[in-house]
């Protein structure tokens, strides 16, 4: 396979026009939804966790954006947009003694792939802050 490297190129530019009218906190919201804010299966080090829940209100801010093509053969299989958000606590709606000292409202992170249509085809899960008082963990 071979990597093309492009930084400072109008492509990224393109992208961000392409995605402006999403409503991307639209689609992360409706995904948070009709997962009921639970993870079902998690693997962090070595423990797997059954269900993670979190408390919600949460915020996602877009912190990485992506297109590609699945290419098999030499030919263009399918395109995808790979997002990927920084999920928070909304500080702004919860009580104030489950706010940490260190005021950390960062939980996790969540990649989001989409087909052609915006529908979602895949999630990876990362990096989720289990000590968190906004995250419940089930081993």
């Amino acid at each position: 396979m071979n990597a093309v490297t492009v930084t400072n190129h109008q492509s990224w530019d393109e992208l961000a026009q392409l995605l402006a009218p999403i409503a991307l906190n639209h689609v992360i919201e409706k995904h948070l939804e009709s997962c009921n804010y639970k993870i079902r299966g998690y693997w962090d080090s070595n423990k797997f966790y059954e269900e993670i829940a979190f408390i919600h209100p949460i915020c996602a801010e877009l912190i990485g954006r992506s297109i590609g093509t699945n290419i098999i053969n030499k030919h263009s299989t399918s395109h995808w947009i790979k997002l990927k958000f920084l999920l928070k606590a909304d500080l702004s709606a919860v009580e104030n003694n489950l706010v940490s000292d260190d005021g950390d409202d960062e939980i996790g992170e969540l990649t989001l792939i989409l087909d052609t249509n915006l529908k979602i085809i895949d999630e990876n899960w990362s990096l989720v802050d289990l000590e968190s008082p906004f995250v419940v963990a089930k081993i």
